[in-house]
């Protein structure tokens, strides 16, 4: 009955979260229905498992979704995302168009720009420029998803996406973790999503498919719409309800002003990570009043904070006064933070109720038995869970709350570098999230006007199928060579 349990909490989660339910009751829901067909005790799960998971994983990574959030608010209303999409515009034209979408969107959310914030700005940039190229419209969701959700997410060495912050602490790394097999893995996503897309759009030209119908104010509308809100808000870290709040600047600033502050997240990065926090004295933290951890547990999350805090000061410097209601932004950019990381905590919160179930037992065998050894069976275990739950983060803070520790002792028993189960956790995570009930999915379907059945065939092929045999060469190599 344990694993019949798990299964049923499973598949009510999945059904209820993709027609609109709120995570915040299902999860907790599941995770008591898991532990009542198990015969474990409802009340003691609820408050000391489910709660204390939900409540460590809010503890460790909040300050990354409320700077994140703030970060890509601020970058909305000051109108530098809009600036530097219209500079990719600009340079790349017409007969580029995809290429511009692709660029702009990897440029704004590597420098730090919510994936959801990218999503409401380039969708208008993208239709206009389709329009003008004669491009199909249901080839928009791919080209965005490419640039936004992707290679800058999982495999850019240095990207402030939660998704590359959540293995810090399992595994002590950087978020520059494996930067070769990063930048490997990044090419071949870029490459082969390009290659489709210039596919896609030539066989569209053969066959005389224009632009298509125009979706009107489909962004305006995604927004407003309270059932893509609760399946977004589990995907990443903004609400998208937060987007019409605020006020956007009616001027954009010059293209360097607008790319400065990206500059500064990637520059302050490589600086805490590589230099600051190596040199300072941190070994007070060892100390219960600091929860008896270490600069390798926690250094990696520091970094990053520090890297978005530094970019917000300097765009508030240069752009500030742009902003046409400061704190209206700021008050949009802060609670947009807040219903994205509940409902990521609460997802962790039933994940940590299943592996406390004595049923979960056999599947921690069943992934540990996979053959191919721990990078194999790591990839696998968090392509499935982030699948499951539709949510990158959720799925693979999941995996390694059950499992990190168990693959931190076998790669030191066969020498595998921790930075390579970082890279690796993270792509894996990054791939069968894309599943039609993710959250990302459906609010950039929304956002572009488009359907599943117009657009995810392309959305598979470059954020599934890509990711895929990205993950498949880093484990080759990786496997081969080690970490590099």
């Amino acid at each position: 009955m344990g694993l019949l349990g798990i299964l049923i909490g499973l598949g009510l989660l999945i059904w209820l979260a993709f027609r609109g339910w709120s995570i915040l009751l299902l999860a907790p829901a599941a995770a008591l229905i898991a532990a009542l067909l198990s015969g474990e005790p409802l009340l003691a799960h609820w408050t000391q498992t489910f709660m204390l998971s939900a409540a460590q994983f809010i503890a460790q990574f909040f300050p990354i979704f409320l700077l994140g959030a703030l970060f890509g608010k601020l970058m909305e209303d000051s109108g530098s995302v809009t600036s530097i999409a219209d500079f990719m515009v600009e340079k790349l034209g017409e007969k580029r168009a995809i290429l511009a979408v692709v660029l702009a969107g990897a440029i704004v959310t590597y420098g730090g720009v919510s994936l959801f914030v990218a999503f409401f700005v380039l969708a208008p940039m993208a239709m206009a420029l389709f329009r003008a190229a004669a491009i199909p419209r249901r080839l928009m969701p791919a080209a965005i998803a490419l640039g936004t959700s992707t290679f800058t997410m999982s495999a850019l060495p240095g990207t402030p996406a939660i998704q590359n912050a959540i293995p810090m602490p399992f595994f002590g790394t950087t978020p520059f973790a494996a930067p070769g097999l990063g930048i490997i893995a990044s090419i071949i996503m870029l490459g082969f999503g390009l290659w489709w897309l210039a596919r896609a759009e030539a066989k569209a030209r053969r066959a005389g498919e224009g632009f298509g119908d125009d979706a009107g104010d489909a962004a305006e509308l995604a927004a407003a719409d309270p059932v893509v809100r609760e399946r977004a808000t589990t995907a990443h870290e903004f609400d998208p309800a937060e987007i019409s709040h605020g006020e956007r600047s009616p001027s954009k600033p010059p293209i360097l002003q607008a790319a400065l502050p990206l500059v500064v997240v990637v520059l302050v990065n490589v600086l805490m990570s590589f230099v600051v926090l190596p040199r300072l004295d941190t070994s007070f933290l060892g100390l219960p009043e600091w929860g008896s951890t270490s600069l390798t547990a926690v250094g990696g999350v520091w970094s990053v904070i520090v890297a978005l805090f530094a970019a917000i000061l300097s765009l508030l410097a240069i752009s500030g006064r742009r902003l046409p209601t400061l704190r209206a932004t700021i008050d949009a950019g802060a609670n947009a933070a807040v219903l994205p990381a509940v409902s990521v905590a609460s997802l962790v919160g039933f994940g940590a109720v299943v592996a406390a179930l004595p049923a979960f037992g056999l599947v921690r065998e069943w992934v540990l038995s996979i053959e191919g050894g721990p990078l194999v069976s790591l990839a696998i275990a968090t392509n499935i869970l982030s699948a499951l739950t539709g949510s990158a983060s959720g799925g693979l803070t999941i995996a390694l709350d059950a499992l990190g520790a168990t693959y931190m002792k076998l790669a030191a028993e066969q020498g595998i570098d921790p930075a390579l189960l970082h890279r690796v956790a993270v792509i894996g995570a990054g791939t069968l999230d894309s599943l039609p009930h993710n959250g990302a999915v459906v609010t950039l379907l929304a956002v572009c006007g488009s359907t599943h059945g117009k657009s995810y065939f392309d959305i598979v092929m470059v954020g599934i199928v890509g990711a895929l045999i990205a993950l498949s060469g880093v484990i080759v190599l990786g496997s081969m060579f080690g970490s590099f």
